[in-house]
């Protein structure tokens, strides 16, 4: 059977596995990831003027505008593989951004997945987290190579440990509130991401299914 395109944003702090859970669901509905902090940081690699802009920023555990950030989801929602579904993983995250995407999709349902993890494993998660230096991709610190492209695997400047306490204290400050924003919506669902990844995306494809049963 088919699988079904899905308008979905991701929630959840810095290491709770948006990014992993976000890509299996896409993968399965056939529908893009799009990531905003993969393409900032792509930028930074490749040094554009949005990459300098948004570097200083990365670096020190904040967020990049709101202005910049929602042009980069209108241009990449306006893309054709775009048109049918997605799943938004690290937008919004501000009550303007919030906003911002309401109108973006033209009233058309969103599901929305909050991932919840204790702080304690988060931190933890972070610390020993790597990127790809080639790919981008994530893996874990044990993995010797990346297992997407054999690149070397290096730790994400953000992901020190005083800037992901940084990064935390400002995910409670500044971005909780789109829980609250969403946790209204018929079509709110949270997970408990303390669990193995496997167990973790079933539990999402079932929330997922759940909250798309509210508009049949």
């Amino acid at each position: 059977m088919k699988a079904r395109p899905v308008r979905l944003v991701m929630l959840g702090p810095p290491g709770a596995g948006k990014g992993t859970q976000g890509e299996r669901l896409a993968r399965d509905r056939g529908v893009p990831r799009i990531a905003t902090g993969d393409i900032l940081r792509e930028a930074v690699r490749t040094g554009s003027a949005l990459g300098q802009l948004a570097g200083r920023v990365i670096e020190t555990g904040q967020l990049v505008s709101d202005e910049v950030v929602i042009d980069i989801v209108r241009e990449r929602l306006a893309r054709e593989d775009a048109r049918g579904g997605f799943v938004l993983d690290g937008f919004p995250r501000t009550l303007v951004q919030a906003d911002a995407l309401d109108a973006l999709v033209g009233g058309a349902r969103l599901v929305v997945i909050d991932i919840e993890v204790p702080e304690p494993t988060l931190i933890q998660r972070l610390a020993l987290r790597r990127i790809c230096s080639r790919c981008g991709r994530t893996a874990p610190a044990d993995a010797g190579r990346c297992p997407f492209c054999g690149g070397d695997l290096v730790q994400r400047r953000d992901d020190d440990v005083a800037v992901v306490r940084e990064r935390l204290q400002v995910y409670a400050r500044d971005t909780r509130v789109i829980v609250e924003f969403y946790r209204r919506r018929p079509t709110f669902r949270s997970v408990d991401g303390d669990q193995t990844p496997d167990a973790v995306a079933a539990d999402i494809a079932a929330a997922v299914a759940s909250a798309e049963g509210e508009w049949r």
